[in-house]
């Protein structure tokens, strides 16, 4: 443990004691401005230029800019301060109380991913009295756990620009350089109720949602021989069917069925041009079946992202932690962070198998590496 563990804690205590959940159930979402505030002031005391951007219109929602130096260059580390709901009732202890057990500080957000922000500010402390080449950047977002619109601001504001950017999320510090994207689609039929006596009193929208299921399980498979990836535990697109409801009652006609699925697509595949592949099925299924079915987004999409694996900052990841940079399967800011023009990976302490999960920790032995990784690459990019 580095000399200013006392220091990380007690940061780490007061950011977990913060709540921030955001989520797209209003009965759990929150702000993130008062975890924005602590950030900005600490940032503010190492000697950053601090800019925090309104994600919402009221403010309770932001981005954080700090800044240390300047030029066109440099390096952004980047992490998201929201969280996902908990329930207390799962925790042996208080989620929103740091407590140290077995060598790991439990908490809400102690991995995923309010631990990042401590060890990332040690490691700029180090170099708050040095004249750096390049700026560091310390960004922090809202909303990553629901919407992204946190990470979207930041797109459409063009910035912060930067050489390269590292995301602190959980991956045992290994690189990761590639994920899937996600997104998350409607499919509504329409047809025409009738007494279910004679069927040509009416259009079952049941019978064509059963059409439009089965073809967007040959759709997946045609997906699955396109876009295959070995460099992902699960190689393929995945499309699940995740939830239909429909109809009102045995005796009668289903005059209407709605169905739910999510895609992630590896990176070589673009969201877009699914969503077009997939309403033009549908425009036939619905002329064949004279019904009328409508495809709509509940969510905002998020891209597959990849960087190169030649890229300069893959491979010095790879040379600093002896690992080759991996894929993985949950999807983060990165492209559009990427979208922004800097080279882009994930890497950062815990693990993700304990986000999203009761009684989420940190291990303490993942601090002083963590910290001594970021510094080699602030002096990579700044120096």
């Amino acid at each position: 443990m580095p000399h200013s563990s006392k220091l990380i804690i007690q940061q780490l205590r007061q950011l977990v004691a913060t709540p921030s959940v955001s989520s797209t159930d209003p009965h759990w979402d929150q702000g993130n401005r008062a975890v924005i505030d602590l950030l900005a002031g600490w940032l503010s005391d190492l000697g950053f230029r601090t800019e925090i951007q309104a994600v919402s219109a009221d403010g309770s929602k932001a981005n954080l800019i700090a800044t240390l130096g300047s030029g066109p260059g440099g390096l952004v580390l980047a992490g998201h301060t929201d969280t996902v709901p908990f329930d207390e009732g799962r925790w042996q202890s208080d989620p929103l109380a740091l407590s140290e057990r077995s060598h790991r500080l439990y908490g809400l957000g102690s991995t995923d991913m309010k631990g990042f922000f401590p060890l990332a500010i040690a490691a700029a402390t180090a170099f708050a009295h040095t004249t750096l080449q390049q700026p560091l950047i310390l960004l922090a977002t809202a909303d990553e756990e629901s919407s992204m619109n946190g990470a979207r601001a930041l797109a459409a504001a063009g910035r912060p620009k930067a050489r390269a950017a590292i995301i602190g999320e959980p991956t045992s510090l290994v690189p990761v350089r590639m994920h899937k994207g996600i997104m998350m689609e409607a499919v509504r039929v329409t047809g025409r109720a009738g007494h279910s006596s004679n069927p040509a009193l009416g259009n079952s929208a049941l019978e064509g949602m059963h059409a439009v299921m089965g073809d967007l399980m040959s759709y997946r498979a045609g997906l699955r021989e396109r876009f295959s990836n070995e460099l992902f535990t699960v190689a393929t697109p995945t499309l699940n069917l995740g939830c239909v409801h429909g109809g009102d009652s045995p005796n009668r006609i289903c005059g209407r069925a709605e169905l739910h699925f999510d895609l992630r697509m590896t990176p070589g595949g673009d969201n877009e041009t699914l969503r077009g592949e997939i309403a033009e099925r549908l425009a036939g299924i619905a002329r064949q079946h004279d019904l009328e079915i409508e495809l709509r987004s509940l969510v905002h999409d998020i891209a597959p992202f990849e960087q190169a694996a030649d890229s300069e900052l893959v491979r010095l990841t790879e040379r600093l932690t002896g690992h080759p940079a991996e894929a993985v399967s949950f999807a983060t800011e990165a492209p559009f962070l990427q979208s922004l023009g800097m080279e882009t990976i994930v890497m950062g302490p815990g693990s993700i198998d304990r986000a999203h999960q009761p009684d989420e920790y940190l291990e303490l032995d993942q601090i002083g590496p963590c910290i001594a990784l970021l510094q080699q690459c602030i002096r990579h990019y700044c120096l």
